[in-house]
């Protein structure tokens, strides 16, 4: 369902026309038409401020636009977070030029969450309009509107407080308030959204030196990158994607920075993905290691230890976190909020939390095994912290579970759970080996084999060619594609090729992979569309098992599923368009670690082509 304006345009902003900026803290979402619909303040998992994105009606949003503008078109400035958007009309082209200013360069007190916006009039006369209406804690507290000649207005309400300065007369519009400024070439317009802040006078020299400032923090950041690839431009951008989704008080990393986007328009698959998932933020540290970034992965280690002291011995690591660390996220339902383009419900919160995922020791053991590799040698604090994970591991790892896909449909023996099991136990084995560690290694042998096994002996289904979801289950998971990449099977051997070749028969389309047939059997009716995460592990399996040309073409085609920024949700629909919250870590790492493989299987083979041999 798209719900239109009374000009029949639609009266939500597609999630792929919208860029990210971001300041370490949280992130603002800014569509191709100059408005930020979506802000939680002051930090990712803090109430949205700025909501229309999931309710245009009440949501709240910070818009500026140029009247007469035939169309807008948006792009980062290089090796940065910028965001520049550019509208153009036959009389006039301006830009708009949206940023938020890391934590060191905040002049004005400590603390302080801003997003910058100036406009510059390149050609013409251009008229510009600005509006800002808040709406603090999910659009559930009410707010008042104070302003003050010649520096802005302050936004005031139980949530919170929101002052914004302007280099512009603003004037009341009942709880928002707007400006309409005609500008000559060269003359400028400053606004600056302010968490925390006072207001004190805005100009365009101020402003130029927070856009210097911020322009040099990231080039200095992504400077550190090793990529020297092929696809230098796509993976640098998802390097700087991730970037922007880390908490830096913590080193945790949000799976994406927006709730309850639909992976079913109009079904029930909406999610908040506000928060630390074990799983993705080990393999993050997997991807941002590879290109150079140990900082950020040092960071998460340390996050991680605490996760493990304080985790109670009988009960395990949780699926997920706050970004903080707490392990409470009650999930509930806002009633009040219509949906992105009606899809109900919104939720905040995750019930995740209370899931049991066996997988996530495999992720996670395996990221400590590269990191105390090719990083930092771990603490023995850390490590004994994760042998403890590993002796709970060893007693419940036999269980059903929800598995790496959080069905609701019932617990079951999930063959993923079971390779990552293998996974854990063999990474432990190589860092007591490496480390001269104190670790029950026999024991730990016993279950790594005893879990090989059982995924060989239980979860190959003979008469599908093929490893199945669970035992005795026909369903094909195409988590499964990440055996070679795990190590666990050869990339040539029978059954990994086999399953491969029924995955791509029935879960792949078009070169885009489903993670498997939404039968109903996972707790929802309502279908998805197909899993950009999915679809890189099918790059690299396809690379590993020696279809470079292949893989090479499915890698260029998804990189057309980008959006305009080079930026990418969860899944993609029928018609292309993105779906689920966005933009999501998950497939930004996949993507970076398919082409930094596909890069190394290229160079293997020299004069290989884009090439695909056969259609899915």
């Amino acid at each position: 369902m798209q719900l239109v304006t009374g000009s029949g345009k639609p009266a939500y902003t597609p999630i792929e026309d919208h860029g990210i900026i971001g300041d370490l803290h949280t992130v603002a979402l800014v569509g191709d038409d100059g408005t930020i619909d979506w802000c939680c303040l002051p930090r990712f998992d803090s109430p949205s401020v700025f909501g229309s994105l999931l309710d245009c009606r009440q949501g709240g949003a910070f818009s500026v636009s140029v009247r007469q503008a035939q169309r807008t078109k948006q792009m980062y400035l290089p090796d940065s977070n910028v965001l520049l958007t550019r509208f153009l009309g036959e009389s006039a082209v301006a830009e708009l030029y949206d940023f938020m200013v890391p934590d060191h360069y905040s002049c004005p007190k400590a603390g302080v969450r801003q997003i910058v916006r100036q406009v510059r009039v390149l050609r013409g006369r251009a008229v510009v309009d600005m509006r800002c209406r808040p709406a603090f804690d999910y659009a559930r507290a009410p707010h008042q509107v104070h302003l003050v000649p010649d520096l802005g207005a302050v936004f005031s309400s139980p949530a919170g407080t929101l002052a914004l300065r302007s280099s512009a007369p603003l004037r009341p519009d009942g709880d928002a308030v707007v400006a309409t400024v005609e500008l000559e070439p060269g003359q400028t317009l400053e606004f600056a959204a302010e968490w925390g802040g006072e207001l004190h006078p805005i100009d365009d020299t101020q402003v130029c030196r927070l856009l210097d400032s911020t322009l040099a923090f990231w080039d200095s950041w992504i400077r550190h990158s090793h990529y020297q690839g092929r696809y230098r431009e796509i993976v640098e951008r998802s390097a700087l994607a991730l970037k922007l989704l880390v908490y830096q008080p913590s080193g945790a990393l949000v799976a994406a920075p927006t709730t309850s986007l639909p992976e079913s328009p109009g079904g029930a698959r909406n999610w908040d993905y506000r928060y630390t998932w074990v799983r993705d933020a080990a393999f993050t540290l997997y991807a941002l290691m590879r290109l150079g970034f140990t900082e950020e992965a040092s960071a998460f280690i340390d996050w991680l230890r605490c996760r493990c002291l304080e985790a109670p011995p009988d009960t395990g690591l949780q699926v997920l976190y706050g970004i903080d660390g707490r392990p409470d996220l009650p999930e509930t339902v806002l009633d009040h909020l219509d949906g992105y383009s009606g899809s109900r419900p919104v939720r905040i919160g995750n019930a995740a939390t209370g899931q049991l995922q066996l997988d996530i020791y495999g992720e996670l053991m395996d990221s400590v095994y590269l990191y105390n590799k090719y990083g930092q040698p771990i603490s023995y604090e850390l490590w004994e912290a994760l042998s403890r994970q590993l002796e709970w591991l060893e007693k419940h790892w036999e269980e059903p579970d929800e598995g790496i896909w959080e069905t609701r449909g019932g617990r079951q023996r999930f063959t993923y759970s079971a390779l990552m099991t293998w996974v854990a136990f063999e990474r432990a084995q190589r860092i007591a080996r490496q480390r001269g560690m104190p670790a029950p290694v026999e024991r730990w042998r016993d279950t790594s084999s005893a879990a090989y096994r059982y995924v060989q002996e239980m979860c190959f289904a003979p008469e599908h060619s093929a490893y199945v979801s669970c035992p005795g289950s026909s369903t094909l998971d195409a988590s499964l594609l990440v055996m070679p990449l795990v190590k666990f099977a050869a990339p040539g051997d029978p059954r990994f090729l086999s399953t491969v070749r029924r995955i791509e028969e029935h879960l792949v389309s078009d070169s885009l992979v489903h993670r498997y047939h939404a039968d109903g059997s996972d707790g929802f009716t309502d279908r998805e569309g197909t899993f950009n995460l999915c679809s890189f592990w099918y790059v690299e399996a396809l690379a590993r098992s020696g279809r470079v040309g292949e893989a090479r073409y499915v890698f260029e085609k998804m990189i057309t599923h980008a959006n305009h920024l080079g930026l990418y949700s969860e899944e993609i629909g029928p018609a292309g368009e993105a779906l689920g919250n966005f933009p999501q870590a998950f497939t930004h790492l996949a993507l970076i670690s398919a082409a930094t493989n596909l890069d190394r299987a290229i160079k293997a083979r020299p004069g290989t082509v884009s090439r695909h041999c056969q259609t899915h």
